[in-house]
């Protein structure tokens, strides 16, 4: 590695109570922090780093920065020995030295509250206790002698800091009041969403179809406040990390897609993406509350105090200038049509994938977001039918996308845009999977290669052909003259049922002997060698059926109905279907239009994303009524063997000495007519 930057493959960064996984990178200039999860990259340029703490923490080590502005970043996941590399380069480039700060582990809860910049530092005996990020503050309250703290929830973070309080005792010498004072001091750098004074601007009725509904989104200076008939969300700026403009392949409509991180909540389900909807020719006139000189202030005059024009272009353009974020829109690729995008769907459910320069988005639902940088391979692979084909995409975390039923008009499009991106293609100049041909592709196999499958589906098409023919000519075959059979040797007094005719049958078949020609005209019988070996075994067997002679051939014939007990006790129910009995009809309300194995599907996939904690109660129930059947199985085989009577033994009807027999109407007739004789 270079002398001029250091590089952390594993390294975590704390936001909001959850632990992010991602690669921190400091170079001379600047220290570069990107994550896996989301590739949001952030930044911190060499003149704003402040100071850097090194502490232990519960993985390993931690690396705080302090910038200038205030803010402060967390950095976990480091060892022990990196400390010396760490504390000469921030030396040599950053002119700050790496100070070793002791924590206190004796467990007391009495200490001092000390405020720098947004942070807070609870200290005992003038040794850190815990540090409270004051972003992380939604909200503060105060009472007597206490004030109580509520943050912000995260839900990638399995589990979450609701709640805390702070007693913080009146002093006599005092003149001030501590408990205001503590609580001014959390609500100056606090991330508090409170709708006080009047929204920048307003959009009533926007239509979403992830939340689907319609909403009123109102911006105020740091977050927005979606409105519904049923929800309500506040969604703070700083977890808005992209913003997508897509035109929808038949050019009347706009999505306007909005990446949050972390995710907002709606019961169980948690949306990464806000999907909007627009058509393009609805219009829109909208009015500022800010006057000329506070937009001039605040967003150096990229907006103005009256905006008018298509309602997507406004709606992005307020977006993109308060959030601070830069809008994404379609690049060089362009399907069949000449469109961005291309139809398919994924889990079952329509939409359209666009390759966009730098990442796949699928929209709508549920909308998939997939980087070029974390793609392992792409495979081009056949579909059911042969109009469409499948685009599966393997990322590194294991997970594979797969988009169906793509028209095959796509494909020379996408595979000439995947390549240009250098992206791994899995099954590139393999011809038996997948040829390109004019822009198409051909779902056949190869012209210049045999496929052995379908000779030898074709030979065994022709041997049962001509095995009919030749079952047919046996049937005709009546007899054939003494001279024509001399050479054939079979037993004429073999028994139907003895098993030696079927052996000396299948061994005659099986050798094939050859009928030499004699010197009278051969008949077209006569022409196939296998007629006459065929048909003297098989002329018994098909005019002679043989009789039931044995207790076994009776119990071939008989039908296998059986009489089910109702006491029998039933099988016990897993853990899974446990949990789906319970949340089935949550399923069907949350998605009301999805169909039976649709709702199946869904709640396969929420089993497998439960955590092993939730998941342990419908264990222990599916163990206990597991042993409880197992218990009543065995009381009631018990039971059931000694109230079973024994079966009388059935003896086999004699059969006649032809071989053939009656049936039990056609007895009773002859026996009624014989009376009347």
């Amino acid at each position: 590695m270079s002398t001029d930057a250091l590089e952390f493959a594993d390294v975590f960064v704390l936001n909001k109570g959850a632990l992010n996984p991602g690669r921190l990178r400091l170079q001379k200039d600047k220290v570069v922090f990107k994550l896996s999860t989301t590739g949001k990259v952030e930044q911190i340029g060499a003149g704003d780093v402040r100071a850097c703490h090194w502490m232990e923490v519960a993985k390993g080590y931690e690396l705080k920065v302090m910038v200038s502005s205030g803010g402060v970043y967390k950095f976990a996941g480091f060892r022990e020995t990196d400390f010396d590399r760490l504390s000469d380069f921030l030396s040599k480039f950053y002119t700050v030295s790496l100070e070793e700060v002791e924590r206190s582990v004796n467990g007391w809860n009495w200490g001092n509250a000390r405020f720098n910049g947004s942070l807070m530092s609870f200290e005992v005996d003038n040794k850190l206790a815990f540090e409270i990020p004051l972003s992380d503050v939604a909200q503060s309250t105060t009472g007597k002698n206490e004030v109580s703290l509520e943050f912000h929830q995260n839900d990638d973070a399995p589990v979450s800091l609701m709640e805390m309080r702070f007693f913080v005792p009146h002093s006599a010498d005092q003149e001030c009041d501590t408990v205001k004072e503590f609580h001014d001091k959390v609500v100056a750098k606090a991330d508090i969403l409170q709708a006080t004074g009047e929204s920048i601007v307003t959009f009533q009725e926007i239509n979403l179809l992830t939340p689907r509904g319609r909403y009123s989104i109102k911006m105020y200076p740091s977050f927005m406040h979606l409105h519904g008939k049923t929800y309500d969300y506040k969604i703070p700026y700083t977890t808005v990390i992209r913003l997508f403009l897509l035109p929808h392949p038949d050019n009347r409509q706009m999505f306007f897609v909005i990446h949050l991180d972390p995710p907002i909540r709606q019961g169980q389900t948690r949306y990464h993406f806000l999907t909007l909807t627009f058509n393009v020719d609805d219009e829109i006139e909208v009015e500022l509350s800010l006057t000329a000189e506070e937009l001039k202030q605040r967003y150096d005059g990229k907006l103005q105090t009256e905006m008018a024009g298509p309602l997507f272009q406004v709606v992005s353009r307020v977006m993109k200038t308060v959030v601070g974020q830069k809008i994404t829109i379609p690049g060089t690729f362009k399907g069949s049509g000449e469109h961005s995008a291309v139809g398919c769907s994924h889990k079952t459910s329509p939409g359209f994938l666009y390759p966009l320069e730098r990442c796949f988005i699928f929209v709508y639902k549920p909308p998939v977001y997939i980087r070029y940088d974390e793609v392992v391979s792409v495979n081009f692979a056949r579909s059911v039918t042969t109009r469409t084909f499948d685009f599966e995409v393997e990322v590194q975390n294991g997970n594979v996308f797969i988009f169906n039923n793509i028209q095959k008009e796509e494909y020379g499009k996408l595979f000439d845009f995947v390549s240009t991106k250098r992206l791994h293609i899995r099954n590139k100049g393999k011809k038996d999977h997948v040829s390109r041909a004019g822009d198409t592709l051909d779902m056949s196999d190869s012209d210049g290669e045999p496929d052995i499958y379908m000779t030898r589906v074709k030979a065994e098409a022709e041997e049962r052909q001509d095995s009919d023919q030749t079952d047919e000519d046996d049937d005709e075959f009546v007899a054939a003259s003494s001279s024509d059979s001399g050479d054939i040797e079979y037993n004429s007094s073999a028994s139907v049922n003895s098993s030696s005719s079927d052996d000396e049958a299948k061994e005659s078949k099986s050798k094939k002997p050859r009928v030499e020609s004699s010197s009278k005209p051969k008949s077209p019988v006569k022409t196939k060698p296998k007629s006459p070996v065929k048909t003297k075994p098989k002329s018994p067997v098909k005019t002679k059926p043989k009789p039931v002679t044995s207790e076994k051939k009776k119990t071939k014939t008989a039908p296998k109905t059986k009489d089910k007990d109702p006491n029998k006790p039933k099988k016990s129910l897993s853990a899974y279907m446990l949990w789906l009995n319970d949340n089935r009809e949550r399923i069907k309300k949350e998605n009301p239009s999805a169909k039976m194995t649709d709702v199946a599907k869904l709640a396969g996939q929420e089993w497998k994303q439960i955590d092993s904690e939730d998941k342990k109660e419908y264990e222990e129930k599916a163990k206990a009524l597991k042993r409880k059947y197992e218990a009543d199985i065995e009381a009631w085989k018990s039971g059931a063997s000694s109230s079973v009577p024994k079966s009388k033994s059935v003896s086999p009807k004699k059969s006649s000495a032809t071989g053939s027999f009656k049936s039990t109407e056609y007895v009773n007739s002859s026996s009624d007519e014989d009376s009347e004789d």
